[in-house]
């Protein structure tokens, strides 16, 4: 991992996972990276990315993760938001590929366009945005287009003590030495006479600046919060039934034992392991003050709090405490279907797939349940594994109704002022009115994605494994299915029998993800097709967009 001199004079740096010497173009001591440059070993960087390996135990490369779209028509993205194209080397005459980072809303994106790939971890130059980025940081487009048309990314290394000690000395107006004598970094003392007078000047400044600006801050805060407590109560005054149980946030402190056991951090806030007085294990979600107005508190006590069904987790209570808000489940010993659909590297599935099967019908129960066997019909716009799990005999429940909606029975049109989802689950007509009407089909098109994986032992896309079109596009599932009748290789050893399985849940997937919502079955239907025989069952209508020319354009094989 040494730094050497090439022949013309270059800094190089050899890693050992390219095989290959890369140009050094900065080193940026004080905050720990240095920027790389690939070279010109690929015709189009997006298209290898599973080649380009910079994983290392002394360097990591900053990623970002994003979605690949294909739009019918070229639009110059606005630069404020994190989207960036189109891709030249991507797109073709009838499609233009553009880049957005997966935290960017999907209102943000033009209603023609859709998601072709998802979840994509591309080497970059900037920190993402939850980490506090040095004063050089970039932007999303500068970040993207450095690693495709300039092919720079940047390599960040640990701050050791020394590097550490060093960054102290230069913050106190002190310069930095080291002894070689006994290897160790020290402050070596100045002349501070003018230069105190100016850091004190600059500091009383600073301090007024931030008092001024943190009151204001606290005041806004304050009234958001004030409005989302009065909203919250405001529902609880009007919320009659008994059960679930309202604990205060001191119950929850001697439940979780303060909090000790974290299992892990969902989409509205962290889950904390804990035991009720009478010993039944519980989950803890403890919501963050951020996430909205209350909204999905909200959500989740109208939604689950009044139903009680087998596959759907159950809501033993709540608390609404200031602006402290939790809500307390049933504790599930074996975590999220995401963690045993994945398929092993000597191609063997953590789960037969007639257990898988038994849990696609369990979860198509708890789905025609939510839609057809209450009062109301609860959509729940977030199926996905991670939101699935699974209690002590793998029997799934599905969970998190953070952005679930109540309607009518009679009510085919849902309103939305924003697409809500996961993407890659989210159906075509959450963020396209070009589709249709978001309705109870929007559920059905998410589950049909949810099978897709369960089968598939992956995610429909992942860029870790190496790109063949085979493996990334249901189309070529849904080709192969309907030519040959058998399932496509992705990778797991079946005999006829999980063949037969197989084959029926990919059909059942593909009348799920039909594009248009019409010609989607119910979850009533959904249910039937998964109880009967494969024999009974007919071929869907090819349920993508026709003549997209994606195939050619973004997946390619190695060079």
């Amino acid at each position: 991992m040494e730094l050497t001199c090439s022949s013309n004079g270059d800094t190089v740096l050899y890693l050992p996972n390219l095989n290959n010497n890369t140009k050094v173009l900065a080193i940026d001591y004080k905050y720990g990276y240095l920027t790389i440059e690939l070279g010109n070993s690929y015709n189009c960087l997006l298209q290898n990315l599973s080649t380009v390996n910079l994983t290392s135990t002394l360097y990591s490369p900053r990623t970002e993760t994003i979605s690949l779209l294909t739009c019918p028509t070229m639009f110059i993205p606005n630069t404020s938001f994190d989207l960036t194209g189109p891709v030249t080397c991507l797109s073709g005459i009838k499609s233009y590929i553009y880049v957005a980072s997966v935290t960017e809303s999907m209102d943000k994106i033009p209603s023609e366009c859709m998601v072709v790939r998802n979840n994509i971890e591309l080497l970059g130059t900037r920190y993402p945005k939850h980490i506090a980025a040095e004063p050089s940081s970039v932007s999303f487009k500068e970040s993207v287009d450095d690693f495709i048309i300039r092919r720079l990314v940047r390599l960040d290394w640990s701050i050791t003590n020394d590097i550490q000690q060093c960054l102290d000395c230069e913050n106190r107006g002190r310069l930095c030495g080291y002894d070689l004598t006994i290897s160790k970094a020290f402050c070596k003392p100045r002349d501070l006479n003018i230069k105190a007078i100016s850091a004190v000047s600059v500091t009383v400044v600073v301090l007024l600046f931030t008092a001024t600006a943190g009151v204001l801050y606290v005041s806004r805060n304050t009234n958001k919060e004030r409005e989302t407590r009065l909203r919250v109560e405001r529902f609880l005054a009007t919320y009659r039934i008994t059960k679930p149980t309202r604990y205060t946030f001191r119950e929850l402190k001697k439940v979780t034992k303060q909090f000790r056991d974290k299992l892990g951090q969902g989409g509205f806030g962290s889950v904390y392991k804990g035991e009720l007085p009478n010993g039944l294990p519980v989950a803890v979600k403890m919501l963050e003050r951020s996430k909205g107005n209350g909204e999905d508190f909200i959500n989740e006590v109208a939604t689950i709090g009044r139903i009680h069904h087998f596959n759907i987790v159950r809501l033993l209570g709540f608390c609404s405490e200031g602006t402290r808000r939790a809500l307390v489940y049933e504790f599930m010993p074996n975590e999220s279907l995401e963690k045993y659909i994945t398929v092993s590297k000597n191609g063997t599935h953590p789960l037969k797939l007639e257990k898988l099967l038994q849990i696609a019908i369990g979860i198509a129960r708890g789905i025609e349940y939510l839609h057809q066997g209450c009062t109301e019909r609860i959509l729940h716009f977030d199926i996905k594994p991670h939101n699935i799990l699974l209690d002590e005999n793998m029997n799934p429940k599905i969970a998190d109704f953070g952005l679930a909606k109540l309607c009518a029975k009679d009510q085919s049109i849902i309103s939305m002022t924003a697409a809500r989802g996961t993407m890659g689950y989210i159906a075509p007509e959450v963020y396209s009115r070009n589709f249709g009407t978001v309705s109870y089909k929007s559920d059905v098109y998410s589950f049909g994605m949810l099978l897709l994986e369960m089968v598939g032992g992956r995610k429909c896309v992942d860029p870790k494994i190496e790109m063949k079109s085979e493996d990334y596009f249901p189309e070529m599932v849904y080709d192969r299915l309907l030519v040959d009748g058998q399932v496509l290789n992705l990778g797991v050893h079946l005999t006829l029998s999980e063949s037969k399985i197989a084959k029926k849940l990919l059909i059942v997937a593909f009348w799920c993800i039909q594009w248009n919502p019409v010609v989607r079955p119910s979850m009533t239907a959904v249910l039937h097709m998964l109880i009967n025989d494969l024999e009974d069952m007919e071929m869907p209508p090819k349920p993508f967009v026709s003549s997209l020319g994606l195939c050619d354009n973004i997946i390619s094989e190695e060079v």
